[in-house]
Order: structure tokens, then C-alpha cells, then sequence
């Protein structure tokens, strides 16, 4: 039997890394991509994960497979490795940013009203892994549990919020989402912003520097009137 390895094998594996049943085996190995590896940074940055609890085998898009398992060595791989979005992706989000606000606002909108609230995006995610979700909480009540317009919103703007200054781009959330809603594009929008307002890139070093966990003197504050 052999193992295949292509474009289908989207699935952010290192979401494993932090499943109790997972760490109950020992050290493991996960196959992936760059994104894999920035998640596992991210997860040191957050006091995830130990240094060399697991091997990371990643596969570059020549097929050339790289073993890394201390932190060290991931973040000199990942410094070699070009960031930034591709071209056309890069577009996508000017031409959005590039909207009217009421015309962002429609789109956003009508993206969130096809959410069935199925979660698939957050099982699918490796930074959402809260031992017990803000939608599993009902005392209060913070996001209504039937599926409708308001509470389809409010979930993902929670969930996008929280991702802010944290998403790796791994766009497993938008892959496993069954109704085709453009999470990754949310994702990239505040991950953009968070980058121009406070600098820093999630998954490229053990440093934490979470926009919204971290305060520098010199931060923007125009938001403050």
C-alpha cells in the first residue's frame, strides 16, 4: 500500500496534534503543507504544545518533503518560505475592501445567511480548539441556537474575531463548510487588517503576539474618540 499526497490533501492535520485521545498515543507525525507548520508555531506561541512533541513532514509544491520537529528549525524553515497571499487572491480582497460599506455589508450578509450552523468549520479548524465553545454556553446565552439570520451572523463574526491575528490561512474552514461560505475570505480581510494596524504575522515564531491578547505603547489608537 502506498500513500498519495496531491492537491485533494487540504486538511489541516496539526488539528489533531491537541486531541487528548491523540496525545494519549505520544509523540506523532503529521504530514502537510507550510500552513501545517505555522500551526504548530501558533500553538507554541499559545502554550499548546511542547517543543518536539511531534514531527512534522512537510511536502513543498515541488513534491520535496522537509522533517522538522523543533521549534527552531520550523521557524528557519518558515523563514525561507515567501509570505504573502497569491495574486489573484490578493485581488479578490481589494476588490471587496474596494466596495461600499453597505455593499460589503450585503455580501457579508448574504454569505452568513446560508449558514446551517453544522460547525464544520470550527471541528475543521486548528485554532479553534476551546475546551467549550461560546456557542456551547447557554448561561448566558451569547449566540442563539436555532439557525437564523441574526444568530448566523453572530456566530461567525465571533468566530472570525477570535481568528483575528491567529488564522494560519489554512482554508480548512471554508473546505469543510457545505454550503460554500467564503470563511477563508473573512479570514484573510482581518488578517490583513490586524497586519496593518499592529504588525506581526501569525505561525513564523514562537513569540506571542495576538492582536487582541497584547498591548505596545506605540499600538493605533484612532479608533478612540
Amino acid at each position: 500500500a502506498k500513500l498519495v499526497w496531491d492537491e485533494s490533501c487540504k486538511q489541516n492535520l496539526a488539528t489533531y496534534l491537541l486531541k487528548p485521545e491523540v496525545k494519549a498515543l505520544g509523540k506523532a507525525a503529521v504530514v502537510g503543507r507550510v500552513t501545517t507548520a505555522r500551526t504548530v508555531m501558533q500553538y507554541a506561541a499559545e502554550n499548546q504544545i511542547a517543543d518536539d512533541a511531534a514531527v512534522l513532514l512537510i511536502v513543498s509544491d515541488d513534491g520535496q518533503i522537509t522533517e522538522l520537529a523543533k521549534f527552531a528549525d520550523i521557524e528557519v524553515y518558515l523563514a525561507k518560505v515567501p509570505r504573502g497571499l497569491p495574486a489573484e487572491a490578493q485581488k479578490e480582497i481589494e476588490r471587496l475592501q474596494a466596495m461600499p460599506l453597505e455593499q460589503r455589508w450585503a455580501f457579508w450578509s448574504a454569505e452568513m445567511s446560508r449558514c446551517i450552523k453544522c460547525y464544520a468549520c470550527r471541528a475543521a479548524c486548528p485554532m479553534c480548539y476551546c475546551a467549550r465553545c461560546i456557542t456551547d454556553v447557554n448561561q448566558p446565552q451569547w449566540i442563539p441556537v436555532a439557525t437564523d439570520p441574526l444568530g448566523n451572523l453572530e456566530w461567525n463574526i465571533v468566530r472570525a474575531m477570535h481568528l483575528a491575528g491567529r488564522c494560519v490561512d489554512c482554508g480548512s474552514c471554508s473546505d469543510a463548510c457545505p454550503q460554500g461560505i467564503r470563511l477563508d475570505l473573512l479570514n484573510r480581510v482581518l488578517a490583513q487588517e490586524v497586519l496593518t494596524s499592529f504588525g506581526g504575522e501569525p505561525g513564523y515564531s514562537t513569540r506571542k503576539e495576538y492582536a487582541l491578547s497584547t498591548f505596545k505603547p506605540d499600538d493605533k489608537e484612532e479608533f478612540i474618540r
